[in-house]
C-alpha cells in the first residue's frame, strides 16, 4: 500500500474509533443524564402514555388518571379532595413536573421501577399495556379531614399526627392549600394560569407551601416539654413535684433583663409540674440556662432537632443553635430566640414522650405495590432515638396530663381518654410586633395504656384579636378533634 492510501486508511480508522468511543459514551456514560434531561420530551410522553398508579389511603385511591385530547400526553393526573391531600400527594403535572410523593415514588407510579422488570417484560410479551404500581400510605382519612377542616376555620396553619409506637404518620395537613388537578395538564390557557395564581409572588398566602413539613415556626412554650426532658435526663431535677430553685423575678445571666411570665401565675420556686401546668417562663428559662447550651442541644437533637427527616418526603430540619450564651439559651429553652420547629418535629416530641421515651422514625408510606397489588416493598417501623428513659418519660407524661386536666390545655380533654399536652403562644416579628402563633402538642392514651396518636397543631390566625390568641384556645380544639377521629377509627 502506497503512503497516501495508508494515511487515508489510518485516518478512516481513527474516525471509526472516534465514532465507536462517542457511541459508547452516549450509551453508557451519558445515558442517564440524557434520559432525565428536562428537554427530553420523549420521557415525559412515556410517563403520561398510560394511567399512573394510585396513592392509597385507608384502602381507597385518592388519585386517578383520565385521558386527554389534543396533546401527545395521553393521560393526566386527577385528585380526590385535592386540597386536603396535597401536603401528602404533592402534584404530578404534564407542564410543571412533580413533587412530594408523586415525585419520590414516580418510578413505582409510572411502572418504571426496576423491581417491576419481570412483570413489565411479561406485559411486553403478552402485549399488555404497562401499568403503574401503587403507593399505600399510613394516613388516616378521618384524622386528615378533622385536621384540614379545623385549620380551614382559622385561616392558616398546619397539623401533623403520628402513631407513637410505630412512627406512622396519620395526618399531615396544611392550610391554605391547593388543588393539584387544576394544573395537572399542559394547557397554557388553564393549567399555566392556575399554576401562576398559586405562586407566592402572586399569592401571599403561599398555598403551595407544605407548612407541616417545610415551614419552621418558633415553637413557644411547647418546647418546654423538651426542656423538662433535659432537666430530668441530665439530673438537674429528678422529681416533678419538688420545688425548683427559681426566684421571682429571675434576671437572665449577663443582663439586667428579668424574664417575664404571662400574667400573675405561681412560678416562684414552682415544681416542674406546676411550671408546665401554668407555663412558667422563669422556671424553664432558668432550667435551660443552668443546663447550658451543650446539654440542651444534646436533648433537642435526640428529639430530632437539627436533622432533616425523610418520610420519604423531606422535612426541613428544626433549629436549636450550638453557640448561645446562658441568656440566649434561656430564651431558646422556652421556644423563642433561635429555636424553630416544623409541626412534624413537635409531633415527634409528643410521640416520644407518649411512647415511654422511644422516638420512632416518622413515615407515611406503608408499602409499595405492583399493579397486581403484590407487595414489592414494606416499610418496617424503625427506632430513631431514645430521648428519655422510660421512667423519665412517665414522669413527663404525668406532667403533660396535668396540663390538660387542670392547666392551660383543658380544651383538649376527651371523655374516657387520658390526654397529655402542652400549649404554646409563640412571639415573632421585629420586637414581637406580629400576631403570635398558637401551638398545641398532645397525645391520647387509652385504658389499656396504649397511645394511638400524638399531634402537633400550629395556627396562624391573622384575623383573631391578639389578646385572644393562645394555644389552648385556637390549637387545642383542633388537636382534640384529630385525636378523637383516630380513636374512633380504631374502635
Amino acid at each position: 500500500m502506497n503512503k497516501p492510501l495508508r494515511r487515508i486508511a489510518i485516518f478512516c480508522g481513527l474516525l471509526i474509533l472516534t465514532l465507536l468511543i462517542r457511541d459508547n459514551w452516549l450509551q453508557y456514560v451519558e445515558a442517564d443524564a440524557l434520559q432525565n434531561n428536562e428537554r427530553n420530551r420523549r420521557i415525559a410522553i412515556e410517563r403520561y402514555a398510560q394511567p399512573r398508579g394510585d396513592i392509597i389511603v385507608d384502602g381507597k385511591p385518592i388519585t386517578g388518571s383520565k385521558e386527554t385530547s389534543g396533546s401527545d400526553f395521553q393521560y393526566k393526573r386527577t385528585y380526590t379532595d385535592g386540597p386536603m391531600w396535597a401536603p401528602v400527594t404533592g402534584y404530578a403535572s404534564q407542564a410543571f413536573g412533580a413533587n412530594q410523593l408523586e415525585s419520590v415514588e414516580d418510578d413505582i407510579l409510572t411502572g418504571n421501577d426496576d423491581r417491576l422488570f419481570f412483570r413489565n417484560t411479561l406485559d411486553m410479551i403478552t402485549g399488555k399495556e404497562q401499568q403503574g404500581g401503587n403507593v399505600v400510605t399510613t394516613l388516616n382519612t378521618a384524622a386528615q379531614k378533622a385536621a384540614y377542616e379545623g385549620l380551614a376555620k382559622r385561616g392558616k396553619g398546619a397539623v401533623a399526627a403520628i402513631e407513637p409506637s410505630t412512627g406512622k404518620i396519620l395526618a399531615l395537613a396544611s392550610y391554605p392549600s391547593y388543588d393539584p388537578s387544576t394544573f395537572a395538564g399542559n394547557s397554557t390557557t388553564t393549567d399555566t394560569k392556575a399554576w401562576q395564581k398559586l405562586q407566592k409572588e402572586n399569592n401571599p398566602d403561599d398555598p403551595m407551601l407544605n407548612r407541616a413539613l417545610r415551614e419552621t415556626y418558633p415553637p413557644g412554650s411547647t418546647f418546654k416539654v423538651v426542656t423538662a426532658a433535659a432537666a430530668l435526663e441530665h439530673g438537674l431535677y429528678t422529681d416533678a413535684d419538688a420545688a425548683t430553685k427559681t426566684p421571682l423575678p429571675w434576671t437572665m445571666p449577663g443582663t439586667t433583663t428579668p424574664l417575664k411570665n404571662e400574667g400573675n401565675i405561681p412560678c416562684e420556686n414552682a415544681t416542674l409540674r406546676v411550671a408546665l401546668q401554668y407555663s412558667c417562663n422563669t422556671v424553664f428559662g432558668k432550667v435551660g440556662s443552668d443546663l447550658g447550651n451543650d446539654k440542651m442541644l444534646e436533648t433537642a437533637k435526640k428529639f430530632g432537632f437539627t436533622s432533616e427527616q425523610y418520610t420519604p418526603v423531606r422535612s426541613t430540619a428544626s433549629v436549636f443553635s450550638d453557640d448561645m450564651n446562658e441568656s440566649q439559651t434561656a430564651l431558646s429553652s422556652i421556644g423563642q430566640f433561635n429555636t424553630a420547629a416544623t409541626p412534624l418535629q413537635m409531633a415527634m416530641v409528643a410521640s416520644a414522650v407518649a411512647n415511654d421515651g422511644t422516638l420512632m422514625k416518622p413515615y407515611m408510606v406503608d408499602r409499595l405495590q405492583a399493579s397486581t397489588v403484590d407487595t414489592i416493598e414494606q416499610t418496617d417501623p424503625e427506632e430513631l432515638s431514645k430521648p428519655l428513659s422510660s421512667e423519665n418519660a412517665q414522669v413527663l407524661q404525668s406532667m403533660m396530663e396535668t396540663v390538660v386536666s387542670k392547666g392551660t390545655g383543658t380544651n383538649a380533654q376527651i371523655d374516657g381518654v387520658t390526654v397529655g399536652g402542652k400549649t404554646g403562644t409563640a412571639q415573632h416579628g421585629v420586637d414581637n410586633s406580629e400576631k403570635p402563633y398558637a401551638w398545641f402538642i398532645s397525645y391520647a392514651k387509652l385504658d389499656d395504656g396504649s397511645s394511638p396518636v400524638a399531634v402537633a397543631v400550629v395556627v396562624e390566625d391573622e384575623a383573631a384579636d391578639r389578646g385572644d390568641i393562645s394555644g389552648g384556645g385556637l390549637a387545642a380544639p383542633i388537636a382534640k378533634s384529630v385525636m378523637e377521629a383516630v380513636i374512633k377509627s380504631k374502635q
